[in-house]
């Protein structure tokens, strides 16, 4: 998953000085870089297609409210979020004039705040229908299709049955989900493409099938909309995105580690020659996986420094024995490892990486806020 470059965004930095007395790692945001993923896929479509944003979990971790912002001032009329109560903080700091999408759409629970935070939920089955117009009559409402995907959606027999009625109601989007968009050969991809075209061809809605990895596919998916996500922020299947984050850890302490000792928990690494061990302040607590450790590395400028031992809640153990100098800090995600290398490292996606990214980060963020 590595080797994407040129690598764009985030170069321009230096390593993170950690101020006097401070242990957090920090996380710096490059809010231009995002900005600039969001104008680069918007490129790839017609212009009669509009390009919305998809900010759910707190915009994949990288902060709802200044990415959504930034995004807005640079024309993006549809926000998409998870969950109602996401929806209405973004409306929040938004104003009146985006569309917000509620993917769960009405839930049990939900109706006040989609009508004060006027949201638009998706209808995904038949009691979403009977909730939406029971409890919101005349309130905007988008529609989900099921088209092979079986996670959210009307099925085609519940679709065939309201569609009628759906219709002659307004809804303002019909919308599906792409199971397997991040490998465009998979035959997944035309199979829900040609059954979107069947449930939806000649309606008279607005539709959107996309989102990154569909955006990707190219223009038999876009649609009237496409709605990246995760290529907003940096990540796979976009390859040519700008970086948008980078890591600095804190060196708490370094060490001597002499031949045959062991370093971390159930003495999984043991020394073969003297090395000198950093531990810095960074753990799976921070969104930085336990699994990631033997695969791992962190940079001290140019020079690779592996991790060893396992990675604990707290801290890391990383190899230094090539420096000459520790430096204060070292990068864990940025211009020489990204996202993606750091999930595969830990046998995962970047998706995962990015949503883990805990509360105890000292958030610097570059670009207008």
């Amino acid at each position: 998953m590595g080797g994407r470059l040129p690598i764009r965004g985030l170069t321009r930095l230096p390593p993170y000085p950690t101020p006097q007395g401070m242990g957090a790692a920090c996380l710096t945001i490059d809010l231009d870089a995002v900005r600039a993923n969001w104008s680069a896929l918007d490129a790839m479509s017609d212009a009669s297609v509009e390009t919305a944003a998809v900010i759910k979990a707190d915009a994949y971790g990288l902060g709802a409210m200044q990415v959504g912002k930034v995004l807005f001032d640079a024309g993006v009329k549809g926000f998409f979020v998870a969950l109602a109560e996401e929806g209405r903080a973004l409306r929040r700091v938004l104003g009146d004039a985006p569309t917000i999408y509620v993917f769960s759409g009405h839930m049990d629970g939900d109706t006040d705040v989609l009508l004060d935070a006027r949201l638009t939920p998706f209808l995904n089955s038949p009691e979403h229908v009977t909730r939406h117009f029971a409890k919101t009559p005349g309130h905007p409402f988008g529609i989900q299709l099921d088209t092979g995907m079986n996670r959210l959606g009307m099925e085609p027999a519940d679709w065939d049955a309201l569609k009628s009625d759906l219709l002659d109601a307004g809804p303002t989007l019909v919308v599906s989900h792409l199971a397997c968009a991040d490998e465009p050969d998979h035959p997944m991809n035309t199979q829900q493409l040609r059954s979107f075209q069947d449930m939806t061809d000649g309606i008279p809605v607005r539709r959107s099938l996309a989102a990154t990895g569909g955006a990707l596919l190219g223009p038999a998916y876009h649609f009237d909309l496409v709605r990246p996500g995760i290529g907003l922020y940096g990540g796979l299947p976009f390859v040519d995105a700008a970086h948008t984050l980078r890591v600095d850890v804190p060196v708490i302490q370094t060490r001597t580690v002499r031949p045959f000792e062991t370093v971390g928990y159930g003495n999984s690494w043991t020394a073969k020659v003297e090395t000198t061990v950093a531990t810095v302040a960074a753990g799976y607590a921070d969104g930085l996986i336990r699994a990631m450790g033997p695969n791992a590395v962190l940079f001290a400028g140019e020079t690779p420094c592996p991790v060893i031992g396992r990675v604990s809640m707290d801290l890391i153990t990383v190899d230094v024995s090539g420096l000459d100098d520790v430096p204060e800090t070292l990068e864990i995600i940025g211009p020489h490892r990204q996202v993606d290398d750091v999930a595969e490292a830990a046998g995962t996606i970047g998706y995962e990486i990015l949503t883990s990214l805990g509360a105890r980060y000292d958030r610097r963020y570059l670009g207008a806020v």
